[in-house]
């Protein structure tokens, strides 16, 4: 058999009133324990039995940020992510599907321990900083947001 096997993950582009986006930097051990390099990445992760998009997002940002005060959920992009998921011997790809979410006022940040920093960036820098795991479709459509 020679077909691709392929997880689904949901990712957030929050942006807030001064459009800025929200970046989380990956730490460089995995929850199963295989070493990696950081980069940064959106918030986001899988989606669970009975989740509605909405509710797998307000999770996940919530789970990884600290933010509740999630406004919209807007589809974005779906794409094939540059990187693959290994365990053993098992490799899959990622498919990653994005939602510009709005947020208010966000007064703190909490990471979790999946992650070792934030910042808040122009689309501009962080369609730079996203080049390692998001594919070039996906980084052109980033910068015309605010178009």
């Amino acid at each position: 058999m020679n077909d691709d096997l392929f997880f689904l993950g949901i990712k957030a582009i929050v942006l807030d009133s001064d459009k800025r986006v929200l970046l989380l930097k990956a730490s460089s051990i995995t929850r199963s324990g295989y070493k990696r390099q950081p980069y940064w990445d959106l918030p986001g992760g899988r989606m669970q039995k009975g989740d509605t998009v909405e509710s797998a997002l307000r999770r996940e940002v919530e789970e990884e940020t600290g933010i509740a005060n999630v406004t919209t959920f807007e589809p974005f992009s779906m794409v094939l992510s540059n990187q693959r998921t290994t365990s053993g011997d098992d490799s899959r790809g990622i498919v990653l599907s994005a939602y510009i979410c709005r947020v208010e006022k966000v007064e703190n940040i909490r990471l979790s321990d999946e992650h070792t920093e934030y910042k808040w960036v122009s689309l501009q820098e962080a369609s730079d900083l996203l080049r390692v795991k998001y594919p070039e479709t996906f980084i052109s459509r980033l910068t015309e947001i605010l178009k």
